[in-house]
């Protein structure tokens, strides 16, 4: 069993998977309270499943973007029960969780969450769904500049930034509403995907995607924060048919 623990945003969320799909999930809203509130939600669902951490045959975790604190909440987590149970650990894009349902459209996807500082951290996916370019964070404004085609708009930030998207790209922005369940779902298959095909993370140097420093530390940054250790970006496995 592959146990998936989110805690990228607002909307936290755990969930068990075994080869073939995911069995069991749990989502809720934290507020960021993420420090008491996620062992609980694992105990729970590993004691509902009848498992511990020796039992797992993997960890997957969302590693942002997202808050600063939270992101090391669930990290760290995951690291922990790995060592326990000298599982793989794998860690995935909290951008790549939103479009992930979408990515066989065969539309251009735009994943959204907020960044504070009335901007977003945003990914694009072209028509294959494959990256078009560069996660970055920025102004909602700055990145309908950059949108030309039918898109999909997804992820916890369209709620947010829907008046605004639709207003400047009319019938070209196709909004899809989050729904909470969805990314640790995402994180299950995706996780369970990666561990197949042996794309296993380093406990020793995986850490979160901040895309930029927390405003208490360096100067503002719009680029990916580097990670030390961290190996270049696969393309997302594309949903099972």
């Amino acid at each position: 069993m592959l146990l998936a623990l989110d805690t990228s945003t607002r909307y936290a969320g755990v969930a068990i998977a075994n080869e073939d799909r995911v069995v069991a999930s749990h989502s809720w809203h934290s507020t960021y309270n993420h420090t008491a509130e996620l062992m609980p939600a694992v105990a729970q669902i590993l004691g509902h499943a009848s498992l511990n951490a020796a039992d797992l045959d993997g960890i997957a975790v969302a590693l942002g973007p997202g808050g600063f604190s939270a992101l090391r909440v669930g990290i760290s987590a995951a690291k922990g029960l790995a060592l326990v149970g000298k599982s793989p650990i794998v860690g995935v894009s909290s951008l790549d969780l939103e479009a992930f349902p979408y990515l066989e459209s065969g539309s251009q996807v735009c994943a959204l969450i907020e960044a504070g500082r009335e901007e977003c951290a945003t990914a694009l996916f072209g028509p294959d769904g494959n990256r078009v370019r560069e996660d970055s964070v920025c102004g909602i404004a700055e990145l309908l500049t950059k949108i030309t085609e039918p898109t999909i708009f997804c992820g916890e930030g369209v709620t947010y930034w829907q008046s605004q998207i639709t207003a400047e790209l009319g019938s070209k922005a196709l909004i899809v509403q989050p729904v909470s369940s969805n990314r640790v779902w995402a994180l299950a298959v995706i996780g369970r995907q990666k561990i197949v095909a042996g794309e296993v993370g380093d406990l020793t140097t995986m850490q979160p995607e901040y895309l930029r420093m927390p405003s208490i530390g360096a100067p503002k940054q719009r680029d990916r924060v580097p990670q030390g250790g961290r190996a270049a970006r696969r393309p997302i496995p594309k949903p099972a048919r």
